[in-house]
């Protein structure tokens, strides 16, 4: 990392412990858990530690193959023409990282814009410069270089810029499979990633195959039940001003989800400040501890 980038994460270091953060961020689901950096309150379960690695495996399981819209992320194909510029080195891949942490979805866009006049192909730019920077931001997090701050605002920008060149997914199942599928998304407006993070991994512990979205818009949460068959979706409040269109966002999802009978829960910080009742929003269920997430999901799906 250059002295800059440097720089930059260690003041973020120092104003906010990244210990204090996790356990922040854990915290965002339970009720009786208080937030803190105290040595005894790193329980076994709440390890930040095993957060870190949590993270590193959905960047690699789930958050690259959505980015690049297949499971199979590794193999590079032949360009069709020669390249008229070298792939992308470990330093602008390093740039590049710091760049989707800190600046504007412009800068990041800009960045890729020049390369893919150089005459990089947008098969490079997926497979060259998004999953290794994905990657460089998940190993920068694991060795405490990074906050989960810019971490996960480097994840949405990448988000953003896959879909900016004209990148999208290719699409699930659309039928109901013997594995049970959930969706998780923080409610657009904010970026949080370490509330699903923890969220996910207990429903994959469950044998659930788990789809997280970064820094979703309405637009795509519709797009993706329209497309694709979730059990399950669930939705991490973290701010009050996102309750104000979450009834409009349920409703539209229940109209477009292929599932007529999917499952729907809340959960996150807002919703261990303040009590609300499900019909308020339109919901199946309100969550606030992560432990109990997929016990509520599960009650909430019909029995057939």
């Amino acid at each position: 990392m250059g002295q800059f980038a440097g720089a930059i994460a260690g003041v973020w270091r120092q104003s906010v412990p990244i210990n204090k953060i996790t356990l922040m961020a854990m915290s965002m689901f339970s009720k009786n858990q208080e937030a803190s950096n105290d040595k005894s309150n790193k329980t076994k379960n709440n390890d930040p530690a095993e957060c870190r690695t949590s993270i590193q495996s959905i960047i690699e399981s789930d958050i690259l193959p959505r980015l690049l819209g297949s499971q199979n992320i590794n193999a590079t194909p032949a360009p069709s023409s020669p390249l008229t510029r070298p792939l992308p080195s470990a330093a602008e891949i390093q740039e590049f990282a710091m760049i989707c942490a800190l600046e504007e979805d412009s800068v990041a866009e800009d960045f890729v814009s020049k390369m893919l006049e150089e005459g990089l192909s947008k098969e490079n730019i997926f497979l060259d410069l998004i999953t290794p920077t994905a990657r460089f931001l998940g190993t920068e997090w694991e060795l405490d270089r990074m906050d989960f701050y810019l971490v996960t605002h480097g994840l949405a920008r990448l988000h953003t810029v896959t879909h900016e060149i004209g990148f999208s997914y290719m699409d699930g199942p659309v039928l109901k499979g013997e594995v049970r599928r959930i969706m998780i998304a923080s409610a657009p407006g904010s970026e949080h990633l370490l509330g699903p993070t923890i969220v996910s991994e207990f429903f994959r512990k469950e044998g659930w195959q788990v789809v997280m979205e970064i820094s979703p818009t309405p637009k795509e949460l519709i797009r993706n039940v329209h497309n694709e068959w979730f059990d399950a979706v669930g939705l991490s409040v973290s701010i009050q001003a996102q309750l104000t269109d979450l009834p409009k966002l349920i409703s539209d999802i229940k109209k477009s989800s292929l599932n007529p009978r999917v499952a729907l829960l809340l959960g996150g910080p807002i919703f261990t400040m303040e009590d609300f009742k499900t019909t308020d929003f339109g919901v199946g269920g309100i969550c606030s501890d992560a432990k109990d997430a997929v016990a509520l999901a599960i009650s909430l799906m019909p029995n057939d």
